[in-house]
């Protein structure tokens, strides 16, 4: 189909160039999300956002307790979501309840996200993307697609359930034909990731109007003896990563460069360079508009507090870009040691429970690599969604 410019575009959104990205469950919906993230879009998880709008202090909590019970809380009384997604997907109308206590709050967190967005393409993810008002106010839907067999594979593997309980939540939600038809733009997810991130990236290329590209950063003049340049990471990268991390991780990880490249579904990487060598690496998500730096290597005979500094601030950068409010990195206990960068940085030393907010401390308690320190820092006073 013929796509219309940007000064063209239908949503809600003067400006934006806005996907809908949907898909049923197991189908790669996230991962085509950060393919995306990666190639300069703005990307919003609506189904994160339905998990902020019911914890606790949140506008959904109470509502969905009197309707559910207090039996689906914690000890700490946050919402215990395997509790309530057991209940709601072996009932379809306990489901549409939940939908109509969350789905508002999620479409008016969606709505702040979007006009605060400086890019000019957004990606709202979203499994009920279609049966609600958030599909109106897209300019095109790209529909992720994935045979049942890989659906129950990548389930039973990632999530750890049973195969039944895979089935359950696959046979909860309506057949992937109608999504399809749908579709402007269909993502076949049943290949490699290097055939998936061709598949994004030409659809991305052939499609979205607007002039933004892969975030690249670094000086445009000639480096002096002693200075760092950082550049995001792109799949080309892959095997150097991996070549990297293994020589520095000391044998700790053995990697290739198509692990790395599954990786690019999962995080962005920070390359810092000294001339033409690569010396050290940061990888990093964003999730819940907090990002998580949990990969960072430096080689050891650089000035290990200018590199250290270099790659924080640019991957604040970046984050600010993002919205985050919140910024964790797990260093190795080598790393944590550098009290005056961390300190100059504006990082301390904290315990996920410590953390306040509750999206914080899941992120941090999700995202924390085993032999690592926490570090925090709270990288705006005016929260984005507050409380949601």
């Amino acid at each position: 189909m013929q796509f219309k410019s940007i000064e063209e575009t239908l949503s809600h959104w003067p400006g934006k160039y806005v996907i809908g990205l949907t898909g049923n469950i197991g189908t790669g919906k996230t991962v085509v999300r950060r393919m995306l993230e990666h190639l300069g879009a703005y990307t919003i998880d609506a189904d994160a956002l339905s998990h902020r709008a019911i914890a606790k202090g949140a506008p959904g909590h109470q509502p969905v307790v009197e309707h559910f019970g207090r039996w689906i809380l914690d000890t700490d009384g946050e919402v215990n979501r395997n509790r309530l997604g057991a209940l709601v997907f072996r009932d379809a109308a306990a489901l549409r309840e939940l939908e109509q206590i969350v789905h508002p709050l999620v479409r008016k967190a969606v709505d702040v996200l979007v006009r605060r967005a400086t890019q000019p393409a957004v990606v709202i993810e979203a499994i009920k993307l279609l049966e609600g008002d958030l599909r109106n106010a897209c300019d095109s839907i790209w529909v992720t697609y994935a045979p049942p067999v890989v659906q129950i594979e990548r389930l039973t593997r990632k999530r750890n359930i049973s195969r039944e309980e895979a089935l359950q939540r696959i046979n909860a939600q309506t057949p992937q034909t109608g999504k399809i038809e749908a579709a402007d733009v269909v993502i076949r997810n049943i290949g490699s990731y290097d055939d998936l991130w061709k598949q994004v990236s030409s659809a991305w290329k052939k499609h979205v109007p607007v002039p933004t590209g892969p975030l690249r950063l670094g000086p445009t003049k000639e480096l002096k003896p002693g200075e760092f340049s950082v550049s995001r990471g792109k799949p080309k990268d892959s095997e150097a990563i991996a070549d990297l991390i293994n020589h520095l991780s000391n044998g700790g990880r053995q990697l290739t460069a198509d692990n790395i490249m599954a990786q690019f579904g999962d995080k962005a990487y920070m390359l810092l360079q000294s001339g033409r060598k690569l010396v050290g690496i940061a990888g990093w998500q964003v999730e819940n508009l907090v990002v998580r730096t949990t990969d960072l290597y430096l080689e050891p005979d650089i000035d290990t507090a200018k590199a250290l500094e270099k790659l924080v601030q640019e991957i604040e950068k970046v984050s600010s870009d993002l919205q985050c409010e919140a910024s964790l990195v797990f260093p190795s206990s080598d790393l944590a040691a550098q009290d005056a960068v961390w300190k100059k940085l504006g990082y301390e030393g904290r315990s996920p429970e410590t953390l306040g907010v509750q999206a914080w401390t899941d992120a941090a308690e999700e995202s924390m690599p085993v032999d690592t320190l926490l570090f925090f820092k709270q990288l705006r006073r005016d929260r984005v969604l507050r409380p949601i």
